[in-house]
């Protein structure tokens, strides 16, 4: 994984290059709290494992892996974005092009669940009015010290219409259903015609 990638945009290969060794390139950030185990979301998708200490995120960190879809390679591009305030700024100006969100809070801490309404703003104010949002309630492993009830996770997607899954980026639990059907949403409505993601980067 390596930080502040390359510069790629959400895009479909245009017809002068599908040599390309996917059809649609789909563009996903990750959003939250700090610590609410963003980079660790990421790591376990794209590298399959966990790190338990891991230094907060400065700016924007970058992965990518290609899943498979009704036969079809899609690319992901994720931008892990940091957490803290003072970068808030920055991290906003990833928040373009991007097709897909996860919303992630940490269900042993209160405070990241009350702070969910800010961030959605920011992911619908900055970014386009089709993109897919999933609600992750992390850290499902940590169920002793729960302080977020599932119900509480799934009453706040409901009403904000968001899909909603509770994870663990260190079990593993989860992480893969979290952007592969939140991708296939994105699929299908690319598919049907509904967004070119092609356009959205510009």
């Amino acid at each position: 994984m390596s930080c502040c990638g390359g510069g790629e945009v959400a895009s479909k290969p245009s017809a002068a290059v599908q040599s390309l060794p996917y059809k649609y390139l789909f563009k996903y950030i990750i959003v939250g709290d700090t610590a609410v185990g963003k980079s660790c979301l990421l790591l376990q998708f794209t590298d399959k494992r966990f790190q338990p200490v891991h230094d907060l995120t400065i700016g924007v960190e970058f992965g990518s892996r290609t899943i498979t879809i009704d036969e079809n390679q899609i690319k992901l591009q994720i931008w892990d974005t940091a957490g803290q305030e003072k970068f808030r700024s920055i991290t906003r100006s990833y928040y373009r092009g991007a097709a897909g969100a996860l919303l992630v809070y940490d269900i042993t801490r209160r405070e990241t669940f009350d702070h969910l309404q800010s961030w959605l703003e920011d992911c619908r104010r900055y970014s386009n009015q089709n993109i897919v949002i999933m609600l992750i309630g992390n850290k499902s492993d940590l169920e002793n010290k729960r302080s977020v009830s599932k119900e509480e996770g799934q009453e706040f997607a409901n009403k904000n219409g968001l899909t909603f899954l509770e994870t663990s980026a260190k079990t593993a639990a989860n992480v893969e259903a979290a952007f592969i059907e939140s991708a296939r949403k994105i699929y299908q409505t690319t598919e049907a015609g509904g967004v070119d993601w092609s356009k959205q980067g510009e």
